[in-house]
């Protein structure tokens, strides 16, 4: 089956906005458990914007769904990821003004960085995903260097979802389904994830080698007016609705 990961770094994002202890984002992960969800992502950025350290140690502590940690490729994260060794560590690229992730990792271009980044997140156990574009360049790169996973950048495919871009979109589609094809083929397992939407989540999750998808602000921002339960329980059923 697909598998859904919710990621909750938005709810920590509303919460950090008041400097409150509300929302908390380990309650918002044991509700999406309770809904369906079959992980939980969380992104600790370096200038902890919104998940914190103290966020990162209660999931681990208490939560019951495997967590799916992003972190950009850095020694300060990589020192983190190995005290906690959570299920997953995803690589992401990572700018101090951007709003949200913009693109996929250049693996191609920091092989051999890269290749030695990882081998101590491997050894602790974490299996180790890469956030990247579907260029067959970063693909091979990502197997090359001894990752488990892909995670396929849906942010361009997303942002293409209007009438007069319907063109676009069909080829950015198609250029993520022969991502998805390559990456499968050379063993790598193959997610998704950014931006996805309960109009745009279909044709990904038809995605035959798509193993999980994961999915976060758009959930937060609609559970304001259906509640969290209702939202990822209507992303599943759609999930599930795409896939044969």
């Amino acid at each position: 089956m697909l598998r859904l990961g919710v990621n909750i770094d938005h709810v920590a994002t509303i919460r950090n906005a008041r400097g409150s202890p509300w929302p908390d984002p380990l309650r918002a992960a044991r509700l999406a458990e309770a809904a369906g969800a079959d992980g939980i992502t969380a992104h600790l950025r370096e200038d902890r914007r919104h998940i914190s350290d103290a966020d990162i140690d209660a999931l681990m502590a208490h939560l019951q769904l495997p967590l799916n940690l992003e972190m950009a490729a850095t020694p300060e994260m990589q020192r983190i990821a190995l005290r906690h060794r959570p299920h997953a560590v995803c690589l992401v690229p990572e700018k101090r003004e951007e709003r949200t992730t913009e693109g996929g990792l250049d693996v191609a271009g920091r092989e051999s960085e890269l290749a030695d980044y990882i081998g101590p997140l491997r050894e602790s156990g974490c299996r180790v995903s890469l956030f990247i574009g579907h260029e067959p360049a970063q693909i091979e790169a990502a197997a090359r260097i001894g990752a488990a996973v892909v995670e396929l950048h849906t942010g361009a495919y997303c942002d293409l979802d209007t009438e007069a871009r319907h063109a676009e979109r069909d080829a950015e589609l198609a250029g993520l389904a022969k991502g998805a094809s390559l990456a499968h083929g050379l063993g790598l397992e193959v997610h998704a994830g950014h931006g996805l939407t309960f109009d745009t989540v279909g044709p990904i999750a038809a995605l035959p080698e798509v193993m999980e998808l994961n999915i976060g602000h758009f959930l937060i921002s609609e559970a304001v007016f259906t509640g969290l339960d209702d939202a990822i329980r209507e992303m599943r059923r759609r999930m599930d609705e795409a896939r044969p």
